[in-house]
């Protein structure tokens, strides 16, 4: 199933500091307090502090702007400074963000740890990432992607579209050197 940039509904946070828009989110038609996995995108307007997601683990990746620092309550500091720069912590860890230079869109993935893994990598060009995972989500940066699950099933993506695919047995992602792609497996425990 393809799920285009376009069809993703911006909802403001309750903070007034940035725009969410939700990709996927497993069960289907779960609540943000019950989900078990969950695909986002985040537009960050301002300074602030992250909403707490106690027993979640997230990955944040920077998509556009300067980027920004997230300081956890201990003082650790994660820096994302440059495109595709990730950041992986507890949902549940205070942490406050410090936009470097202006607004940033981030990619977000969060999954409860007693429900569900999640892996995130940053492919560029092509490659046949594993797809032995329960879900495999396959997410556009920059470029276009042809894509064949399967055998012959074919798909093909633009900037900002999502292809999630359930069970796939191959995968083969045709893309030029310049294009960007996330490659996110996600396992039911």
């Amino acid at each position: 199933m393809i799920i285009r940039a376009d069809s993703l509904t911006p909802k403001p946070w309750k903070n007034g500091g940035g725009v969410t828009r939700e990709i996927a989110a497993g069960p289907r038609g779960t609540s943000l307090d019950a989900f078990a996995w969950r695909l986002s995108l985040a537009d960050v307007a301002s300074d602030g502090a992250f909403s707490c997601f106690a027993g979640v683990d997230r990955v944040l990746v920077l998509l556009d702007g300067a980027g920004m620092r997230l300081t956890e309550a201990d003082g650790r500091v994660h820096t994302l400074d440059a495109p595709l720069a990730s950041a992986r912590f507890a949902g549940e860890t205070p942490i406050h963000a410090t936009l470097i230079e202006g607004p940033t869109r981030d990619f977000n993935v969060m999954v409860r740890r007693d429900r569900a893994r999640a892996t995130v990598h940053v492919r560029r060009g092509s490659c046949s990432p594993d797809a032995r995972h329960d879900l495999t989500f396959i997410f556009c940066v920059r470029g276009s992607i042809d894509i064949k699950a399967d055998g012959d099933t074919r798909h093909k993506l633009e900037t900002g579209d999502t292809l999630r695919l359930d069970r796939a047995a191959a995968l083969r992602c045709e893309a030029s050197d310049v294009t960007t792609w996330l490659h996110i497996g996600i396992d039911d425990l």
